[in-house]
């Protein structure tokens, strides 16, 4: 079942892409400018699906997205049926129109994920209390000391911890993070019962804790330790009702918040040179991949809701006036109109292909940075 989530984490990731292109595509053609090509994934091109209306449909070797290929996309192309050609409110519409599909994605996401349950995922997650209710609840291991009683005992990383207790004893339910360090103090020292889910299949195990006396002697090092010997995680799934629209609303405009303020700090970690804290903040196709690998086994809630913050991360990215972005190519554009200048082919491509070369350097070092934190 986590493979299989995994792969529709992975489908859906592209098709936000190919719905962004979409969006422009479809403005386009209602604009009166030609559009040449649409293409899923990127080139180099493995097939032409189909040809219509003057628009070559095709697949493409590189599954990272699509894109949408226009008739004369420079602005200083005057050729009747060419973006240049369009009018201004027309080019606004079109750049405009992949950030909206982005944000309405994410929306009617968030707002089918609160009618049937969705992840608590961030400290003071917006929620409407009254009416709220918690269907699920779960301590999973977040992260497993190496050589700890857990590990000995067989458990792994992302199994979620149902009960614990003495073996021949009473079990106690585990519902909170806290909980977890609760029992396992109270049972220091002692061999104790282990109920944990694994692939939605409910196992057993016999974990032998520390004693008191090594613990508090490990807090005295450079490397102590727990009774168990992980960090616990808690996933919280709640459902609403009518609220879920406002739900929906108000999630978005936290993620949004949250969102530049971590842009906020990458730029500020470039401007003092310090790439991992340029970095630490943001995440590229590596980290994407992990978190849906990790995720995958949290259930398709967990997955939706990644998918749709990424929506709504990608709308923001393409509103902010970042050269080679929907968001620059059209704040350029009006820079240029409220100057009352002609932008040039050439000035063009030098403006949006340095705005390029820009993102491909940090797209790198995101890379780069991801898989030191994951590998």
């Amino acid at each position: 079942m986590s493979i299989f989530l995994l792969i529709l984490g992975l489908v859906l990731f592209v098709g936000l892409v190919v719905i962004h292109e979409w969006g422009h595509f479809i403005m386009a053609r209602r604009g009166g400018v030609d559009v040449e090509e649409f293409g899923i994934g990127f080139p180099p091109k493995a097939k032409t699906l189909t040809k219509k209306n003057g628009t070559e449909y095709t697949l493409n070797w590189l599954p990272l997205g699509g894109f949408v290929r226009l008739k004369g996309e420079h602005d200083a192309n005057k050729t009747k049926g060419s973006y240049g050609a369009a009018p201004l409110l027309t080019k606004v519409k079109i750049m405009v129109a992949g950030v909206v599909m982005n944000l309405v994605t994410a929306y009617v996401l968030l707002v089918l994920l609160a009618l049937v349950g969705i992840p608590k995922l961030v400290d003071n997650q917006f929620a409407v209390t009254n009416n709220e209710t918690i269907t699920r609840q779960d301590v999973f291991i977040g992260y497993l000391e190496e050589g700890s009683p857990a590990e000995k005992a067989g458990l792994q990383c992302r199994d979620v911890i149902a009960s614990i207790g003495q073996v021949d004893g009473p079990q106690h339910t585990i519902k909170t993070d806290e909980a977890l360090p609760k029992y396992t103090k109270e049972f220091a020292g002692q061999k104790v019962l282990v109920q944990y889910r694994r692939d939605g299949e409910l196992k057993r195990t016999e974990v032998q804790l520390r004693s008191t006396e090594e613990v508090e002697a490990s807090k005295k090092t450079d490397n102590p330790k727990g009774y168990f010997g992980i960090s616990p995680g808690e996933f919280t799934v709640a459902r609403y009702t009518w609220s879920a629209p406002v739900v929906a609303g108000g999630l978005m405009a936290q993620f949004t918040e949250l969102t530049f303020k971590g842009l906020g700090s990458a730029v500020a970690g470039l401007f003092q040179g310090d790439t991992a804290k340029a970095t630490e903040q943001v995440t590229g196709p590596v980290g994407i991949f992990v978190v849906l690998q990790q995720g995958s086994d949290l259930g398709i809630q967990f997955i939706l809701f990644v998918i749709a913050i990424i929506s709504l991360s990608l709308a923001i990215m393409n509103v902010l006036p970042i050269p080679a972005l929907d968001g620059g190519r059209l704040f350029v554009t009006l820079i240029y109109r409220g100057l009352r200048r002609q932008l040039t082919e050439k000035a063009e491509d030098r403006i949006h292909g340095t705005g390029f070369a820009l993102l491909m350097v940090l797209f790198v070092l995101i890379t780069i940075v991801d898989v030191k934190r994951f590998f």
